[in-house]
């Protein structure tokens, strides 16, 4: 493959005859399938890219318990509310095992932090829309983790050994994620006339957002081309938004609400749907903080921060006491 290699604008690929005999090496390595583990040598820009990646998706799961958050206790009934709180802390976890696999890289969980903190590093741009009633948490489950589940299940196979496996457990409990939210919604579907509504609007704000979670279409995505090169990722974006859309296209037909896309037809001759872009300006705009809950998210995250300032202080105050007990003795 990486004979094959050309430049992109973006001038993140190298072609053979620009490759160190070490960087060769690398390839040859990615392209028979390989894991890279922590301690081998890889490339400055593959470790970058990775803790880029891993980073902004680790903020993500972070992030994301905070739409849901907000409806624990208001979750209809006690079941619901159980079955809410587990999905939210399994999202701390994914955080947690994620930021586990960028330290493997050299970079600190305060590191990350700090850049999400300061708008250096960016989250899904999905997290930046409003939870407005119970059936917004039934299109998350189906809609967003649907998503997260087609963008994740091929990065178990991706070429970063602790980021490969984190992805294992991860996809396990992101099955059960969506399948909590189409439950929500095939119960609100088949309810009262009003509940049906609320399925049905609920899947209009969010079925765009969810689009956009794939990342920009392929000609316009800057990162694409190296990070296939280097198996950080299996798929473009355009690919797996389309795998996305002949998923669910059939499981809201099953519910009886109907996608917002008028354009939205089989298309034989390539044995897929046809659907309308989503609104790019919106997404960029989302991404650059003009979305409408970006402000309130990422001071929430700012705050819990700042509020667990004097806990961690005092586990590292502990430690070196502890530490310092031991070289005594």
């Amino acid at each position: 493959m990486y004979a094959q290699m050309i430049k992109t604008d973006s001038d993140h690929m190298k072609g053979a005859a620009e490759m160190s005999a070490q960087e060769r090496a690398f390839q040859e390595r990615i392209d028979r399938g390989e894991k890279i583990e922590p301690k081998e040598w890889m490339p400055e820009a593959y470790r970058n890219t990775l803790i880029r990646q891993i980073g902004q998706h680790a903020h993500s799961e972070i992030v994301g318990q905070l739409p849901e958050g907000n409806w624990i206790t208001r979750a209809p009934t006690l079941e619901r509310k159980a079955i809410l709180l587990a999905k939210v802390q399994d999202e701390a976890g994914h955080g947690l095992y994620l930021y586990c696999a960028a330290e493997t890289l050299g970079v600190s969980r305060d590191e990350l932090l700090e850049r999400l903190h300061s708008g250096k590093m960016k989250y899904s741009s999905i997290f930046n829309y409003p939870t407005l009633n119970w059936a917004d948490i039934g299109a998350i489950g189906w809609l967003v983790d649907g998503a997260a589940i087609m963008n994740q299940v091929p990065l178990q196979r991706t070429s970063y050994g602790p980021y490969s496996r984190a992805m294992i457990r991860i996809c396990k409990e992101e099955s059960f994620h969506q399948r909590q939210g189409y439950d929500i919604m095939t119960k609100m579907a088949q309810g009262t006339p009003a509940q049906k509504a609320m399925a049905q609007d609920a899947l209009n704000r969010f079925w765009y957002p969810s689009l956009m979670m794939f990342g920009p279409s392929d000609k316009d995505s800057v990162h694409s081309a190296q990070s296939m090169a280097w198996k950080i990722k299996i798929n473009t974006n355009d690919e797996l938004r389309q795998k996305f859309v002949d998923q669910t296209v059939p499981q809201a037909k099953y519910l009886g609400l109907t996608i917002p896309d008028d354009k939205l037809s089989w298309n034989e001759a390539k044995g897929g749907h046809d659907f309308s872009e989503p609104d790019w300006a919106e997404f960029f705009e989302v991404l650059a903080g003009n979305g409408p809950c970006n402000k309130e998210r990422l001071g929430a995250r700012v705050k819990a921060w700042d509020d667990g300032a004097w806990f961690r202080d005092g586990l590292t105050a502990h430690a070196q006491k502890k530490q310092a007990r031991k070289a005594v003795a």
